[in-house]
Protein backbone atom coordinates (compact mmCIF):
# COMPACT_ATOMS: atom_id res chain seq x y z
CA UNK A 1 0.00 0.00 0.00
CA UNK A 2 1.24 3.50 -1.23
CA UNK A 3 -0.22 5.04 1.62
CA UNK A 4 1.68 5.65 4.69
CA UNK A 5 -0.61 7.16 7.12
CA UNK A 6 -4.28 6.39 7.55
CA UNK A 7 -6.31 8.77 9.61
CA UNK A 8 -9.27 7.00 11.65
CA UNK A 9 -12.27 9.16 12.77
CA UNK A 10 -14.39 6.94 15.07
CA UNK A 11 -17.99 8.23 15.56
CA UNK A 12 -20.32 6.52 17.74
CA UNK A 13 -23.86 7.92 18.44
CA UNK A 14 -23.12 10.91 16.23
CA UNK A 15 -19.85 12.05 18.89
CA UNK A 16 -16.48 11.45 17.46
CA UNK A 17 -14.89 8.94 20.01
CA UNK A 18 -11.37 9.49 18.61
CA UNK A 19 -9.49 10.95 15.06
CA UNK A 20 -6.16 9.57 15.37
CA UNK A 21 -3.32 8.34 12.24
CA UNK A 22 -2.74 4.64 12.26
CA UNK A 23 -0.18 3.18 9.67
CA UNK A 24 -1.97 0.44 7.13
CA UNK A 25 -0.79 -2.44 9.49
CA UNK A 26 -1.80 -0.54 12.56
CA UNK A 27 -5.12 0.12 10.95
CA UNK A 28 -5.88 -3.25 9.36
CA UNK A 29 -5.42 -4.99 13.30
CA UNK A 30 -7.19 -2.25 15.09
CA UNK A 31 -9.49 -3.60 12.36
CA UNK A 32 -9.60 -6.68 13.20
CA UNK A 33 -10.29 -6.43 16.71
CA UNK A 34 -13.64 -3.68 15.75
CA UNK A 35 -16.94 -5.00 15.98
CA UNK A 36 -19.41 -4.83 12.60
CA UNK A 37 -19.25 -1.60 11.67
CA UNK A 38 -19.59 0.70 8.93
CA UNK A 39 -15.72 2.00 7.40
CA UNK A 40 -15.99 4.81 4.81
CA UNK A 41 -12.92 6.08 3.17
CA UNK A 42 -11.94 8.84 1.14
CA UNK A 43 -11.33 8.19 -2.83
CA UNK A 44 -7.87 8.68 -3.89
CA UNK A 45 -5.27 7.25 -5.71
CA UNK A 46 -4.01 5.27 -3.32
CA UNK A 47 -7.22 4.10 -1.88
CA UNK A 48 -8.27 1.27 -4.17
CA UNK A 49 -6.30 -0.97 -2.20
CA UNK A 50 -9.14 -1.02 0.89
CA UNK A 51 -12.09 -0.27 -1.70
CA UNK A 52 -12.32 3.12 -0.06
CA UNK A 53 -15.62 5.23 -0.78
CA UNK A 54 -16.91 8.97 0.02
CA UNK A 55 -17.50 11.65 -2.00
CA UNK A 56 -18.52 15.66 -1.25
CA UNK A 57 -15.31 15.75 1.41
CA UNK A 58 -14.37 19.19 0.02
CA UNK A 59 -17.95 20.69 -0.28
CA UNK A 60 -18.56 19.21 3.86
CA UNK A 61 -14.91 20.15 4.78
CA UNK A 62 -15.47 22.88 7.31
CA UNK A 63 -12.14 23.70 8.32
CA UNK A 64 -8.62 23.69 6.78
CA UNK A 65 -7.68 20.84 4.67
CA UNK A 66 -6.05 18.12 6.62
CA UNK A 67 -6.76 14.96 7.25
CA UNK A 68 -7.85 15.11 10.57
CA UNK A 69 -10.44 17.22 8.79
CA UNK A 70 -11.07 15.18 5.92
CA UNK A 71 -11.14 12.35 8.15
CA UNK A 72 -14.33 13.88 10.15
CA UNK A 73 -15.88 15.52 6.45
CA UNK A 74 -16.06 12.05 5.14
CA UNK A 75 -17.99 10.55 8.00
CA UNK A 76 -20.45 13.35 7.34
CA UNK A 77 -20.87 13.22 3.87
CA UNK A 78 -21.20 8.90 4.58
CA UNK A 79 -24.42 9.91 6.96
CA UNK A 80 -26.06 12.25 4.20
CA UNK A 81 -29.25 10.50 1.97
CA UNK A 82 -28.96 9.49 -0.91
CA UNK A 83 -25.09 9.83 -1.26
CA UNK A 84 -23.24 7.72 -4.42
CA UNK A 85 -20.60 4.89 -2.72
CA UNK A 86 -18.22 3.55 -5.43
CA UNK A 87 -17.15 0.21 -5.57
CA UNK A 88 -13.31 -0.53 -5.65
CA UNK A 89 -11.42 -1.67 -9.11
CA UNK A 90 -10.76 -5.39 -9.37
CA UNK A 91 -6.91 -6.06 -9.71
CA UNK A 92 -7.69 -6.59 -13.59
CA UNK A 93 -9.69 -3.41 -14.02
CA UNK A 94 -6.41 -1.40 -11.75
CA UNK A 95 -4.30 -3.15 -14.80
CA UNK A 96 -5.98 -2.68 -17.84
CA UNK A 97 -6.85 1.44 -16.45
CA UNK A 98 -3.11 1.43 -15.70
CA UNK A 99 -2.28 0.33 -19.44
CA UNK A 100 -4.56 2.41 -21.00
CA UNK A 101 -2.89 5.97 -19.28
CA UNK A 102 0.51 4.75 -19.91
CA UNK A 103 -0.30 4.06 -23.74
CA UNK A 104 -1.84 7.51 -23.80
CA UNK A 105 0.58 8.73 -22.10
CA UNK A 106 3.36 7.44 -24.37
CA UNK A 107 1.20 8.82 -27.31
CA UNK A 108 1.13 11.78 -25.96
CA UNK A 109 5.27 12.08 -25.61
CA UNK A 110 5.44 10.30 -29.50
CA UNK A 111 3.64 13.37 -30.83
CA UNK A 112 5.20 15.91 -28.44
CA UNK A 113 8.31 14.47 -29.85
CA UNK A 114 7.94 14.58 -33.08
CA UNK A 115 6.75 18.58 -33.25
CA UNK A 116 9.85 19.20 -31.49
CA UNK A 117 12.26 17.54 -34.47
CA UNK A 118 10.26 19.12 -36.84
CA UNK A 119 10.62 22.09 -35.15
CA UNK A 120 14.36 21.57 -35.03
CA UNK A 121 14.65 20.55 -38.22
CA UNK A 122 12.78 23.31 -39.90
CA UNK A 123 15.33 25.77 -38.52
CA UNK A 124 18.30 23.86 -40.75
CA UNK A 125 15.97 24.84 -43.21
CA UNK A 126 14.63 20.78 -43.89
CA UNK A 127 10.93 20.25 -44.04
CA UNK A 128 9.12 17.27 -43.37
CA UNK A 129 6.45 16.29 -45.10
CA UNK A 130 3.43 13.85 -44.29
CA UNK A 131 2.93 12.93 -47.79
CA UNK A 132 6.43 11.60 -47.98
CA UNK A 133 5.94 9.61 -44.80
CA UNK A 134 6.70 12.11 -42.07
CA UNK A 135 9.98 11.62 -40.12
CA UNK A 136 10.01 8.43 -40.35
CA UNK A 137 10.45 8.70 -44.71
CA UNK A 138 12.95 11.29 -44.45
CA UNK A 139 15.88 9.18 -42.11
CA UNK A 140 17.28 6.65 -44.84
CA UNK A 141 19.55 4.48 -42.63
Amino acid sequence: MAKKVIQVCVVKHKQVRSNTEMTPDDFSLWLSTQRPATIVFEACATSNDWKQSAKLVANIRQNQKTDKNDALAIVQASQLIDIQFIKGKSFSQQELQSISKMRELAVKQKVALTHQINALLLEFTIRVSPRNGGLAGEISV
